[in-house]
């Protein structure tokens, strides 16, 4: 095998349009794997906004990410090697998987290192790229909605076409929950096949006044939306019960988004604070959770919402497309030919 592999890099902090290059001598993972280590190649890779976030905020992109960096996080492949003494995976099976954001080696290549956490084997007839659109959208929805909720109980949540916003109201469904979110008259019919139980249209209502109607009657309101309504986390005792969650899973890398982090989770009631629970989301990989996900998709009780894909040679475009914040769902990428998984 090859020393290099191809993979969409980036130098420097900046707009990932401007920066990012397809290059052919990115060092490739080198075969010498640790405990539970699995080396993949990479067949489709799903995109998240996260991707890109990290990469164009300067200073704080600096500080958080080694440059040159390998862009992408979630994929689908075949395993092509394993760790000494691995039982669970072999050579062969198809996988998805998640590289943590901060990692020189991102998805946009044609092999990844993955550590046991960080996937999970995919059933026969599972599709690569319904898998490549899972981790770190499907991890997102399911911790941040899983550990807060029970059979029956009411959710909100605030953006509900993206890829954590499908995936959470199809999650949430599976666990008994009656499900209320927000979207675009454009995404109306997607959410209400998906399961919701009610649909805000946020061009025809306004989302702060429909809730406040309601009274306090959620047990749980997942934000994937950053600011959108504004001072939406301040309003929610007028929505959400006093024992209920508020998850901020939408917020970006910026000062805007850490000082509503440190208000939420730091400014008491007796000074003017939200008298509410404020929960900072941030993906963790867990391998168990990978493989609720991995059985969910395969026998039907999610589905991967998948509302375009591109080539290798297009991953600029497909990121273009990303940012401008309209997709119903996943954009995927195909870095290798895509194989049949039966």
């Amino acid at each position: 095998m090859a020393e290099n592999m191809k993979g969409w890099q980036q130098a420097a902090p900046g707009p990932i349009e401007e920066k990012l290059s397809l290059v052919d001598d990115t060092p490739r993972p080198n075969t010498i794997l640790k405990k539970g280590e699995i080396l993949a190649r990479v067949v489709s890779a799903g995109l998240n906004p996260a991707d890109y976030k990290i990469m164009e905020i300067g200073f704080i992109s600096r500080a958080i990410v080694k440059f040159p960096k390998v862009a992408g996080m979630d994929l689908s492949g075949t395993v092509v090697a394993v760790a000494e003494g691995s039982t669970d995976v072999k050579v062969g099976d198809n996988i998805l998987g998640r590289v943590e954001p901060f990692r020189p080696h991102g998805s946009l290549s044609q092999y990844v290192v993955l550590p046991p956490d960080g996937y999970a084997v995919l059933p026969k007839g599972v599709d690569l790229d319904h898998a490549a659109g899972v981790p770190t959208t499907g991890l997102t929805a399911y911790q941040s909605i899983k550990p807060y909720i029970k059979a029956g109980d009411r959710i909100f949540i605030n953006g509900g076409s993206g890829g954590a916003g499908t995936f959470g109201i199809q999650i949430a469904k599976a666990l008994g929950c009656h499900v209320t979110t927000s979207c675009s008259t454009a995404k109306v019919a997607l959410v209400k096949k998906l399961g919701a139980d009610e649909v805000i249209d946020y061009r025809v209502e306004d989302i702060m006044t429909k809730l406040k109607a309601e009274g306090q009657v959620y047990d749980l309101v997942v934000d994937n939306v950053d600011n959108s309504p504004k001072d939406f986390f301040s309003a929610t005792p007028m929505f959400l019960k006093p024992e209920g969650h508020y998850i901020s899973v939408g917020g970006s890398a910026s000062l805007h988004t850490a000082k509503n982090i440190a208000k939420g989770l730091l400014w008491p009631t007796l000074l003017g604070g939200t008298p509410r629970k404020f929960v900072p989301y941030v993906t963790k990989n867990v391998h168990e959770d990978y493989e609720q996900l991995v059985k969910w998709l395969a026998d039907g009780t999610i589905t991967t919402i998948i509302e375009t894909t591109f080539e290798f040679e297009q991953a600029i475009e497909a990121f273009k497309h990303l940012k401008e914040g309209s997709s119903a769902g996943k954009v995927i990428v195909h870095v290798s030919p895509k194989i049949s998984n039966v």
